[in-house]
C-alpha cells in the first residue's frame, strides 16, 4: 500500500501547484492541475443516524446543484475561443442558453459523429498524437453565476464535475482553479480560497479534443459537452476522506470479514463504525483513534447474508467522524459479502463458477446522448432482469457512480473498465500502450477508476481497457491495480497471449475456436468479453454458443456486444420513429454508417425480435422431457444461489396448437444446481390419438415480487414435443368431382372453375387467383420464384449482396409451356432456363375443382457449376392491402429463423400484417419470418384469404413492405425503418428455405453451414387454398 501511494503522489507532485498553461490540452503529461484526489463514492450526511437511513444523500443542506441552464458560447475552431470569458464583469449578453447537463451536438451545436475504428478527425487530420486539429476542435465556454450561503464558509467547498468532454478548464470569481483530462471520470476541485458568501462567478471551457482524445476511440457516437451532474459540496474540516473495504469469506465461504482502511484529515480525534444489515440492525461497532489521519477496522461476521446478482444481499458501514467535541460528518457505504477469484481456471463468486449471462452497455440515451438518468438507468436495469441477463460490462470507460449502486442494489455483475481505449492508432508499433508519453494517462486513467469504484460488491472483475493495443503502458496498470486490490481478478482483451490478464477473454471468437481453447487444458477461463454480435436483424446461432458454454465448465460464457442501439431518435410526421446513425448528420465527417446499432435492445429501450433469443438462453430454470407419456419431466436450477421457491411451474398439454389442459404446480423445491424429477398433471387419458401433434408447455412464473419484476412474470420457460406432425402426411389436396377447364389466349392462359378463375401471364406465372368476388392478387402481382432477401446487417458485412448477386434477379428464360385436364384436374408445366445461374426450374401446377392449386417448384443446377449460395428458395406475391391479418400453426410469436428459434415455441397465433415487420431496426431488411410452419394463412379481418400449407415444414412472412424497398444495397443511402411506408399491397414470401442470421460477427462472419442454402437441386411442393367467408 505504502508503494502504491508514493506512485500516487508521484503521478500528482508535479502538477497540483501549477497555474494554467492554456497548453494543458495539448501535453499528454499534464492531465490535471489542482485536482482533488479521487476518492470512494461514499454518501456524506450531517449525523450517524441520517447515514444509517435511505442510502441518498442528495438532501445533504452541504450540497449544491449546479445542473441547469448556464450561459454559453460555441465556437467551431479552437483558435477563435474566447480568452478572458472567465472575467467577472465580461459581457455574455450575446451568448446563449444551454442546460447542463447537456450535449452540444444535440442541442444545435456541431453534428454527432460516428466512427467505429479511427478518430473523429478522420480523413481530415492525420493521427500525430499528442497534437489535435485547431480546425474543427469545437471549444465551449459556460458561464453562470450561484450562492454560497453564509453557513458554508469556514468549511472547504468543492466542485464536482461529473462528466466533461473531452477536457474542463475551470474559473471562480475571475482566477483559474484547474484542469481536467479523463471524460468519464469526475473531476474535483478545492473552491475554498476561491469563493465567498453570495454570488459567485463560475466559468468552465472545454475542448472537442484534447491530447486525451486519443486515449477515447471508443465505438460510439462522439460528442462533446457536459454528461453528468455538476455540484458543490461543503464539506466540514474535520472529515473522512477515502475508505476502502474489502471482503472476504472463509475456505468454506460461509463466515466473512470486512477490513476497512478509513484516511481522515488530521483533525478527526476520533471515529465510529457501525456495520449494520440490510434491516438496519448493528451487527458489529467500533470506536476508533485515527493515527496520523489513518484507522483500520477488521470484523468478522457469521455466516452473513452473501452478495450475488441472484441475492444481492448488502450491508452498510457508517462511519460517524468527531472533532473531540462533536460529530462533524457521517458517511454510508453499502458493501457486500462476496469474494471474486479464479481458481482452477474458473471464475469463481462466492466459490461457485458462475455462468456470465452478459452485455455490453454504453451510456447512451436516444434523446439526450451521454446523459442518462437515474430513470433511464432504473429502465435499463429492469431490462435486464425481463430478459436474464445476470452481468455488465462498462464498455469501454467507468460510468456514473450512480449505476454501481444500481447494480450493488439490484443484483449485476459488472466488469469496470478503464477510459482507454486507442484503436485508431492500431495495434502495432504505434500503439499508445508503448509510447511513454501516454503512460502517465493508462495508469491515471486506471487508478483513478480503482480509487472510486473500489467498494462495490457488483464490481467483480477490472479491466483496464479496450482495443488499446499491448505494451508496457498496460503492464505497469495491471501491476498497480494488482497490488492495489488483490481481490478481484484483472481483465484486458488484448494481454490475452500473456500474464497481464486474469481471463481469456477474445472478441468474437468461433465456436470452434472457443471448443479448441477449452479442450486443451485451458489455465485461465473463457470469458468473450465481446461475442454474438447483435447488430440489426441478428442473433442466428446464440443457441450454439450457449450449447458449449454449458457443455464446458472453462467456458463461463461472455458479454453481447451489445445492449441496446445507439442510434438517436427523431420522430416522424406520422409518428413512426426514425433512429438517425452515423451519417445522418451531415456529409462531410467520416462515419461508419449504422455500425453503432448493434443491441438487442433498441435505442429507444424497445426489444428487438432477437431479445427474446437472448431470454431464452440466459435463462436459468430448465425442462426436460423425461417421459412425457407419463407426465413426468426434469427440472433444472441452473442458480448458484437461489432455489425455486419463489416460483410457479405452469404446465400446459397443446395438442394440435390448442391447449386441452393446463395446470400450476406451486411448491418447487428444487436446491442451486440441482435436478428434480416431477410429475404434472395430465394423464394418457387428456391425449387424443387422432392429434396430429402433441406437446407440453412449461413456464416458470414469479409468485413473490422482486425488485423490479411483477408477480407473474415469466422468467423461464420450455416447450417439449411429444408427438410432432407429419407435414408429409397432412400433405394432400382436398377431393373435388367439379370440373375445371384450361382456355388458351395469346397473352394468358386461364383455368377456371364454378365461380373462381386462376390466370397465367406470358411468363407461366399465376397472375390472377379470382374466388367469386374475391381477388386474392394486387394489380400487377405474379405469383413467382424468390431467392433474394433484403439484406441483413450481417448480410451486408459478408458482402453477400454481391457475392450473392447472381440470384437477385436471375434470368428466367421461358422454354415451355404446357397444360391439360387429366383426371378432373388441370396441370400446368412451365419450364425455365435460368442461364445466369447455370440451373433448370420447372413449376408444375395441379388445380382441382375448388380452385386448389398444388404447386411443385423443381430446380436442377449444373454438377460442378461455379454459382454462389443463395438467400432463398421459394415464392413471392403480392395481395391487396386488405388482406391485414395472418393466422398460421408454426413458431411464434415473433419473428423467428432457422438458427435463432430457440425462444419460438410452436403454436397458432393471429397477429396483423402490420405488426410483422420489426420496426425498431434501425435500417431496413428482411424482417418477419415464421418458420416451421404447418399452415399459414393471409386472411381479411373476416377471414377470408389465402393458406398455404407444404410438403415440409416451412417459413413465410406477410409484410406491407417490399423486399425491394427494404434493400437498402440499392438506390439512396443513409435510410430508415421510419421511413418506410406501407401502400395497397401485402408482401408474400414462402420458403422450403432461407438462409439463417448468424452472430458471430457483421463483418464477414457467415451463418453456420447447417443454416445456408447452398447451390443445389431443391423441391418444394405446397398447396394453395382459398378460405372464403362462410
Amino acid at each position: 500500500m505504502k508503494r502504491i501511494t508514493l506512485i500516487l503522489l508521484a503521478l500528482v507532485a508535479s502538477t497540483t501547484l501549477f497555474a494554467q498553461s492554456f497548453n494543458e490540452w495539448r501535453d499528454p503529461e499534464l492531465n490535471e492541475v489542482n485536482r482533488a484526489p479521487m476518492h470512494s463514492s461514499y454518501k456524506i450526511f450531517s449525523s450517524a443516524e441520517e447515514a444509517a437511513g435511505v442510502y441518498c444523500d442528495q438532501n445533504n443542506p452541504y450540497r449544491l446543484s449546479l445542473n441547469g441552464t448556464w450561459r454559453f458560447n460555441w465556437v467551431e475552431n479552437a483558435d477563435q475561443r474566447p480568452t478572458d470569458f472567465f472575467a467577472v464583469g465580461y459581457n455574455d449578453k450575446g451568448w446563449n442558453d444551454l442546460e447542463v447537463p447537456g450535449m452540444w451536438e444535440l442541442n444545435g451545436y456541431g453534428d454527432p459523429i460516428y466512427v467505429n475504428i479511427g478518430y473523429a478527425w478522420r480523413g481530415n487530420f492525420r493521427n500525430d498524437p499528442p497534437n489535435v486539429p485547431i480546425e474543427q476542435n469545437h471549444v465551449g465556454s459556460y458561464r453562470r453565476t450561484f450562492d454560497i450561503p453564509q453557513e458554508w464558509i469556514g468549511r472547504d467547498i468543492f466542485l464536482n464535475i461529473g462528466s466533461a468532454t473531452s477536457n474542463v478548464y475551470v474559473w471562480v470569481n475571475g482566477k483559474f482553479v484547474g484542469y481536467s483530462e479523463d471524460s468519464k471520470l469526475g473531476a474535483k476541485f478545492d473552491l475554498t480560497k476561491f469563493v465567498k458568501a453570495g454570488e459567485n462567478l463560475i466559468a468552465l471551457q472545454i475542448f472537442r479534443w484534447c491530447d486525451g482524445t486519443y486515449l477515447e476511440d471508443q465505438d460510439f457516437w462522439r460528442m462533446s459537452g457536459i454528461a453528468r451532474d455538476v455540484e458543490l459540496v461543503a464539506r466540514h474540516k474535520s472529515r473522512l476522506n477515502d475508505v476502502m473495504i474489502t471482503p472476504s469469506l472463509d475456505a468454506e465461504y460461509k463466515n466473512g470479514a470486512l477490513d476497512m482502511k478509513m484516511e481522515f484529515s488530521s483533525s478527526v480525534k476520533k471515529a465510529d463504525v457501525k456495520l449494520l444489515n440490510s434491516k438496519g440492525e448493528v451487527v458489529a461497532q467500533q470506536s476508533l483513534t485515527p493515527q496520523k489521519g489513518k484507522a483500520e477496522w477488521h470484523v468478522d461476521v457469521t455466516n452473513p447474508a452473501k452478495w450475488s446478482a441472484e441475492e444481492p444481499n448488502l450491508y452498510k458501514v457508517v462511519i460517524s467522524a468527531s472533532n473531540g467535541k462533536q460529530t462533524t460528518e457521517a458517511y454510508a457505504q453499502r458493501v457486500g459479502f462476496r469474494t471474486s477469484e479464479i481458481k482452477n481456471a474458473q471464475l469463481l463468486v462466492n466459490g461457485q463458477p458462475v455462468l456470465i449471462k452478459g452485455v455490453n452497455r454504453h451510456e447512451m440515451d436516444p434523446l439526450k446522448g451521454y446523459v442518462m438518468t437515474r430513470e433511464r438507468m432504473i429502465e435499463d436495469i429492469k431490462i435486464m432482469k425481463e430478459f436474464n441477463i445476470n452481468a455488465v460490462r462498462t464498455c469501454h470507460y467507468p460510468d456514473t457512480p450512480m449505476w454501481y449502486d444500481l447494480c450493488d442494489e439490484y443484483g449485476l455483475y459488472v466488469i469496470d473498465e478503464a477510459n482507454v481505449e486507442s484503436h485508431g492508432m492500431g495495434y502495432g508499433d504505434a500503439t499508445l500502450a508503448k509510447n511513454p508519453i501516454y503512460a502517465k494517462a493508462h495508469l491515471e486513467r486506471n487508478s483513478r477508476m480503482a480509487l472510486r469504484d473500489k467498494n462495490h460488491a457488483s464490481i467483480i472483475i477490472w479491466s483496464m481497457g479496450n482495443e488499446a493495443g499491448f505494451g508496457e503502458n498496460f503492464e505497469a496498470c495491471y501491476r498497480w491495480i494488482r497490488e492495489f486490490d488483490p481481490s478481484r481478478p484483472i481483465h484486458y482483451e488484448r494481454a490475452e497471449g500473456n500474464d497481464f490478464t486474469d481471463i481469456m477473454c477474445p472478441m468474437y471468437a468461433t465456436y470452434d475456436w472457443c471448443e479448441k481453447y477449452v479442450t486443451n487444458n485451458p489455465t485461465k477461463p473463457l470469458i468473450q468479453c465481446e461475442y454474438a454480435h447483435a447488430m440489426g436483424n441478428s442473433m442466428g446461432g446464440f443457441k450454439e454458443y450457449w450449447d458449449l458454454i454449458r457443455k464446458y465448465p472453462h467456458y463461463q460464457g461472455g458479454f453481447i456486444w451489445d445492449f441496446m442501439d445507439q442510434a438517436v431518435a427523431r420522430y416522424e410526421a406520422d409518428g413512426k420513429v426514425s433512429f438517425h446513425y452515423g451519417g445522418d448528420f451531415n456529409n462531410y465527417d467520416a462515419t461508419d454508417n449504422s455500425f453503432n446499432n448493434n443491441g438487442f435492445i433498441a435505442a429507444d429501450r424497445r426489444p428487438h425480435a432477437q431479445a427474446y433469443e437472448v431470454k431464452r438462453e440466459y435463462q436459468s430454470i430448465w425442462t426436460k422431457a423425461v417421459d412425457l407419456n407419463s407426465a413426468t419431466v426434469e427440472v433444472y436450477n441452473e442458480n448458484f444461489f437461489t432455489d425455486l421457491k419463489a416460483y410457479t411451474l405452469c404446465w400446459e398439454l397443446m395438442q394440435d396448437g390448442v391447449v386441452t389442459k393446463a395446470g400450476r404446480i406451486e411448491s418447487l423445491d428444487v436446491a442451486p444446481q440441482q435436478r428434480k424429477q416431477i410429475k404434472l398433471g395430465y394423464t394418457a387419458a387428456d391425449i387424443c390419438p387422432k392429434a396430429k401433434e402433441v406437446a407440453v408447455n412449461v413456464r416458470y412464473e414469479l409468485k413473490e415480487k422482486k425488485p423490479l419484476l411483477e408477480i407473474g412474470y415469466v422468467v423461464a420457460e420450455n416447450q417439449l414435443l411429444m408427438k410432432e406432425y407429419d407435414t408429409k402426411a397432412a400433405f394432400a389436396m382436398k377431393e373435388s368431382t367439379r370440373p375445371v377447364k384450361i382456355t388458351h389466349f395469346e397473352k394468358a392462359t386461364a383455368v377456371e372453375g364454378y365461380d373462381w378463375i386462376i390466370s397465367f401471364d406470358r411468363e407461366g406465372y399465376i397472375c390472377q387467383m379470382k374466388y367469386g368476388q374475391m381477388d386474392l392478387m394486387a394489380e400487377g402481382a405474379t405469383l413467382r420464384p424468390n431467392f433474394w432477401r433484403a439484406p441483413t446487417e450481417n448480410d451486408l458485412g459478408a458482402r453477400l449482396q454481391m457475392r450473392y448477386a447472381a440470384w437477385r434477379n436471375p434470368q428466367m428464360r421461358r422454354t415451355g409451356f404446357n397444360f391439360k385436364v387429366e383426371d378432373g384436374l388441370a396441370v400446368v408445366v412451365a419450364s425455365y432456363d435460368m442461364p445466369t445461374v447455370k440451373a433448370k426450374l420447372q413449376l408444375t401446377y395441379t388445380i382441382n375443382g375448388e380452385g386448389q392449386i398444388k404447386v411443385e417448384q423443381k430446380m436442377t443446377t449444373e454438377k460442378d457449376a461455379k454459382v454462389s449460395e443463395m438467400f432463398r428458395f421459394g415464392m413471392r406475391m403480392e395481395l391487396p392491402a386488405r388482406f391485414n391479418c395472418v393466422e398460421y400453426y408454426g413458431r411464434g410469436e415473433v419473428e423467428n429463423y432457422v438458427d435463432r428459434k430457440s425462444c419460438a415455441d410452436l403454436g397458432i397465433y393471429y397477429q396483423k400484417v402490420s405488426d410483422q415487420y420489426c420496426e425498431t431496426y434501425v435500417r431496413p431488411q428482411e424482417s418477419g419470418t415464421r418458420s416451421d410452419l404447418r399452415y399459414f394463412n393471409v386472411e381479411d379481418t373476416a377471414g377470408a384469404g389465402l393458406s398455404i400449407k407444404a410438403e415440409t415444414a416451412f417459413s413465410a412472412s406477410a409484410i406491407p413492405y417490399s423486399i425491394e424497398n427494404m434493400d437498402v444495397s440499392v438506390g439512396r443511402a443513409q435510410r430508415h425503418s421510419g421511413d418506410l411506408k406501407a401502400g395497397d399491397k401485402t408482401y408474400l414470401c414462402f420458403d422450403l428455405k432461407q438462409l439463417g442470421l448468424g452472430c458471430v460477427n457483421s463483418w464477414g462472419a457467415m451463418p453456420l453451414p447447417q443454416y445456408r442454402v447452398p447451390y443445389q437441386d431443391y423441391t418444394f411442393s405446397f398447396i394453395l387454398t382459398p378460405q372464403r367467408n362462410l
